[in-house]
């Protein structure tokens, strides 16, 4: 599912998943944050695609089904959980990158404020996804949420890296964000 030319990111120079305390782990090194939020995007297309396999199955389900899983609420679960993790993802970006940044590179205060306008759209079309889930929208309604929100969120993203990536990896912005681990920065998926 995770298409390799999306991600990026090197990935040896982060501690094994099992040892990850968040900011125990993740502040014993200097943190390349561009390269962590590309990885962060990663995921969070990923789990796009999750939501999406979720939306077919449950459009393609029989009402009653004989398995005990119900289509639906694996709906609501994947959803919901994708929403979840992007405004998680949004909510650390505007309290602990974004201000950092700003404090060393008060030249990037335009991007941060276009950013931070697609977050909030953002978080506006997640609450109308999780509303029709929540609604029981047929497969046709959640696609034109997903493709709303996929939309947005891929501009957003390409725009985010192409724009703030090498300053994000800068050393003093490591320096600067010392003590925050990587999903209190950058969410659950980080």
């Amino acid at each position: 599912m995770t298409d390799p030319s999306r991600d990026t990111a090197p990935t040896a120079a982060r501690p094994d998943a099992d040892t990850d305390t968040d900011a125990d782990t993740d502040t014993a090194r200097l943190v390349a944050w561009g390269q962590e939020l590309r990885s962060v995007h990663a995921r969070l297309r990923d789990a796009l695609e999750v939501a999406r396999e979720a939306v077919d199955s449950a459009g393609d389900a029989a009402p009653a089904p004989t398995d005990g899983a119900d289509p639906r609420r694996l709906l609501g679960l994947y959803c919901h959980g994708f929403c979840q993790a992007l405004e998680g993802h949004h909510r650390g970006e505007d309290a602990n990158v974004f201000t950092a940044l700003l404090d060393l590179r008060p030249d990037l205060a335009d991007v941060v404020a276009e950013l931070q306008r697609d977050h909030r759209l953002l978080d506006h079309l997640l609450g109308e996804l999780s509303r029709a889930v929540d609604a029981g929208a047929d497969a046709a309604a959640l696609d034109r949420h997903l493709d709303g929100i996929d939309a947005v969120m891929e501009t957003h993203f390409r725009y985010e890296e192409k724009r703030l990536v090498a300053a994000l990896d800068e050393p003093a912005l490591a320096a600067a964000l010392s003590g925050t681990g990587r999903r209190a920065a950058l969410g659950p998926l980080a």
